[in-house]
């Protein structure tokens, strides 16, 4: 068997004859990687895992973002080494070959287009909530997709027809990344402050409030097993979608100045930072009200808002909400983007039309493929309510992860004398262990998700076979 694998210096020749302009440092890299992680994890999933897990929810989030952190000193090694676009797709064709790489491709449309939608419909369901408040509403049928419903004032549930404002929202943003990059990480900035400023606040106020009688019981649930989607486990699986863009930092790295330091910072940077806020957020909101399963927190829509109100602060409350509907599109727009760079550098390779790898004269941006995500991520977001494929999106992220930390490993066996600037300490022990959390992690998603993965894995095979086979540039240069 042909595995086409991709040699490093190809891939790096081959970036240089259609590369993107270098503009991104490493503060832009970190403020990219903060607002990618930052957004309806943390705003919305909290009651989940409160549901979920109950005050061991703060567990979950360890464990969440234990997995991560191992992976991102792997991505860091192979990101210094790749400075290219393409993120685990590319690192996967330079190691395990090109079908490898195309499935894990194929995993990441899951991760980053599915993940851009289901924000953008979180978006929705905050300025919408704001907007009938004011007397702005707008008719039910345009606030929620076909599979969504909404709930009426009196209690009912009515089916959706077009979510108009996530749809605006994205084809927005669309347009915002063909301007240009440095527009895009510059909008993304203001907005990661804005976050960053509502969770300092709310942990300012629960932080002090926080009661540890309400930590009992810590875990109702227990630990939890995989495949029963409860306990500790089950929570931390859920969860982890709050973590998931983290690696976005590494698609952009074709357009980062000096990738080799500035990845390895904005990646593991970016973790440790939100990680932090993760920790201390979850402690104050199961400590101040108490995250007990089928509680008032586990039931809330807006969790952090509900805290708050709680503790007789309603107007910090609204403005933690507001800070969500405003600071929550910067999560769709980098998912957007680090969708747009992978699937140009697949095409950039042959496996997907030559067209969706051209880039604008003026802007310097990759205009055709930006558009084609952009309608995409548009429609999914009109149709689709926020809940239907979040776990299917954390699938792709641990398939996508896994082969990326076994490509590391390889490739210090295959290559042990290429010049790594940053170098994962203890890989061997490293690796093992964030391969065996993503496993973990990836069947502790359920069963269903489980099994609409591989139904997806599959038809992106037989594409495979049908086009990218043939037309790949790599097999059209490699004896079969």
């Amino acid at each position: 068997m042909n595995w086409r694998i991709k040699p490093l210096d190809l891939i790096l020749a081959t970036a240089e004859k259609k590369s993107l302009k270098r503009q991104l440092g490493a503060w832009d890299l970190t403020m990219l990687g903060i607002g990618a992680v930052i957004g309806t994890g943390i705003f919305v999933l909290t009651s989940v895992a409160a549901q979920k897990a109950g005050p061991g929810m703060m567990w979950s989030f360890v464990i969440a973002a234990g997995v991560c952190l191992l992976t991102a000193l792997i991505y860091a090694e192979i990101a210094s080494m790749v400075p290219v676009s393409g993120s685990a797709y590319t690192y996967s064709y330079a190691v395990l070959g090109e079908m490898v790489a195309w499935v894990v491709g194929w995993a990441l449309m899951v991760e980053y287009a599915v993940a851009a939608g289901a924000v953008a419909v979180g978006w929705s369901g905050y300025i919408n909530g704001f907007l009938h408040s004011i007397g702005w509403g707008l008719p039910t049928a345009l606030t929620a997709g076909p599979a969504d419903t909404v709930t009426l004032p009196d209690g009912t549930t009515v089916a959706g027809g077009f979510n108009l404002l996530a749809c605006l929202l994205s084809l927005l943003l669309m347009g915002l990344l063909i301007l240009g990059t440095s527009h895009s990480a510059k909008v993304t900035a203001v907005l990661v402050v804005v976050k960053i400023l509502a969770l300092t606040a709310f942990i300012a106020i629960a932080v002090p409030a926080v009661n540890h009688a309400n930590f009992e019981p810590m875990m109702p649930n227990g630990w939890g097993t995989p495949l029963s989607g409860v306990g500790v486990i089950g929570a931390a699986a859920s969860i982890f979608f709050a973590y998931v863009g983290f690696d976005a930092v590494s698609t952009a790295a074709e357009e980062t100045r000096d990738p080799q330091r500035n990845i390895p910072i904005g990646l593991i940077g970016s973790l440790v930072v939100c990680t932090l806020f993760y920790l201390l957020v979850a402690y104050g909101a199961a400590g101040a009200v108490g995250a007990q399963p089928d509680g008032a927190l586990a039931a809330s829509k807006e969790p952090l808002a509900f805290v708050l109100r709680e503790l007789g602060w309603p107007n910090m409350g609204n403005w933690v909400a507001a800070a969500a509907i405003i600071a929550l599109p910067s999560v769709v727009l980098i998912m957007i983007y680090g969708q747009t760079r992978i699937l140009f550098t697949m095409s950039r390779d042959g496996l997907l039309p030559d067209v969706l790898s051209k880039v604008h004269p003026r802007f310097q941006t990759p205009h055709v493929v930006t558009m084609f995500t952009g309608v995409a991520v548009a429609l999914f977001s009109a149709m689709f309510p926020v809940g239907m494929l979040a776990d299917i999106s954390n699938s792709g992220t641990l398939f996508a992860f896994f082969a990326v930390s076994i490509g590391v490993m390889v490739l210090r066996v295959r290559e042990p004398h290429r010049r790594r600037q940053f170098r994962t300490p203890m890989l061997w022990l490293v690796g093992p262990l964030a391969m065996i959390g993503c496993v973990v992690l990836f069947f502790s998603l359920g069963a269903y998700t489980v099994k609409l993965f591989c139904i997806w894995a599959l038809i992106g095979l037989v594409t495979y076979a049908l086009y990218g086979y043939r037309r790949s540039h790599l097999g059209r240069t490699s004896p079969e």
